[in-house]
């Protein structure tokens, strides 16, 4: 009997906490932003064509009976959307992912969310705030989320690059999300001739992209895989990284590249390799100094993050 049509809603992800904390004790600081990072997709909630959820764990689809209650649907195409014919119930039945090898003898962990995943989840329901910015506000330490955030000197930040609620009378539907590598400013169309606009940093020369993408994914706190060939130049960073779940790399905490919060960009079926995430450097937004990805202040991140849903469009600029 094949499986039920899995679709992703939201991204709590999994972090290794033992593995962040025992960073912190051998005295690791944060890790160089390079811009790039790879697949970590476990933690994730999906929800198949009958209404059922899933986590997803080592490559399987395990059933999910914990809160679901923030789970925001992906956007569906129409085609997507009709009526499909339920197949019979299988409660009990783990659902591989094709993209990833079983793992013979492998153990299904059990089900339900960690704390550290609960927390994640928790902090995807913070809810966007359209009152006129209070930059005091805006860029103040963030306590209550996974790991805490320090408040951001925004005086001393260009204010071109700060968070603003503009008029829009562009040619794009709300809910894109526009780049201007030049101008190092992203833009949220909003509904009603709005947008929302920060500032970002880009790709350094001969790591500039441009393109149209989607929101294949996003995830609070990720964690970060650096591929094998940027570990491989880098003595520095071949000493940070730790065997997390999906390979080599730098679990999601305060001293991850990746930051708060990462929304990962994919044309068709391809990952791009290019994220829109937070950094451990806010006096970098406004300059061309990443790999490629489109790196923003934390709160900054985080507020984008919770007004994207999962498909949106993502054009950047020539």
């Amino acid at each position: 009997m094949s499986a039920p049509t899995i679709h992703r809603l939201l991204l709590a992800g999994l972090t290794v906490l033992a593995l962040a904390t025992s960073a912190h004790a051998q005295g690791r600081g944060p890790v160089g932003d390079a811009g790039i990072d790879g697949f970590g997709d476990d933690g994730q909630l999906y929800q198949d064509q009958n209404g059922a959820y899933y986590v997803r764990r080592g490559g399987r689809y395990l059933p999910y009976a914990g809160r679901t209650d923030f789970v925001r649907p992906a956007p569906q195409s129409p085609a997507a959307s009709r009526p499909v014919a339920p197949p019979p119930p299988e409660p009990a039945a783990l659902y591989e992912d094709p993209t990833v090898p079983a793992r013979p003898g492998a153990v299904p962990p059990a089900e339900g969310l960690s704390p550290v995943e609960a927390a994640k989840a928790k902090a995807v329901l913070r809810a966007p705030d359209n009152e006129p910015i209070d930059y005091a506000r805006a860029y103040g330490p963030v306590s209550d989320d996974v790991f805490p955030i320090q408040a951001f000197n925004y005086k001393k930040m260009n204010p071109a690059f700060l968070r603003q609620e503009i008029a829009y009378n562009g040619p794009y539907e709300p809910g894109t999300i526009i780049v201007d590598p030049r101008a190092h400013q992203l833009t949220l169309v909003e509904q009603n001739g709005r947008a929302r606009r920060y500032g970002v940093g880009v790709g350094k020369q001969g790591f500039s992209w441009s393109g149209t993408a989607t929101v294949n994914s996003k995830q609070a706190w990720p964690d970060w895989y650096p591929p094998k060939e940027m570990i491989a130049r880098s003595p520095k960073l071949a000493s940070e990284v730790d065997k997390l779940q999906s390979g080599l790399g730098v679990a999601g905490g305060l001293r991850n590249p990746l930051g708060a919060r990462a929304m990962y960009l994919w044309q068709g079926n391809k990952d791009t390799l290019f994220r829109i995430h937070g950094t451990l450097e806010p006096f970098s937004i406004g300059k061309s100094v990443s790999s490629g990805c489109i790196r923003m202040i934390n709160q900054d991140a985080i507020d984008l993050f919770s007004r994207v849903n999962v498909g949106s469009k993502v054009v950047v600029l020539n």
